[in-house]
């Protein structure tokens, strides 16, 4: 399963997530500023306190970092 970490006024994610529609890729869509559990998590598993950050089966992707993306999520 992939894992957006994002919030409502980050541009960055709203990209990210257009991205993933784009490509058919389902994903959850967890928003950190109303979660603060989730938010630990992804500070904790990333080391980042900005967003996105997209949890690619265990692979942390910090950013909308299309060509890591691509290449994590087989698309060509």
């Amino acid at each position: 399963m992939i894992k957006v970490y994002s919030t409502p006024t980050c541009p960055y994610c709203v990209t990210l997530k257009n991205f993933l529609k784009e490509n058919n890729i389902q994903f959850e869509d967890i928003d950190v500023s109303q979660n603060e559990v989730a938010a630990k998590d992804m500070i904790d598993r990333s080391g980042q306190m900005g967003v996105p950050v997209i949890d690619i089966n265990g692979e942390m992707v910090v950013g909308f970092d299309q060509e890591r993306i691509k290449k994590l999520l087989k698309i060509n």
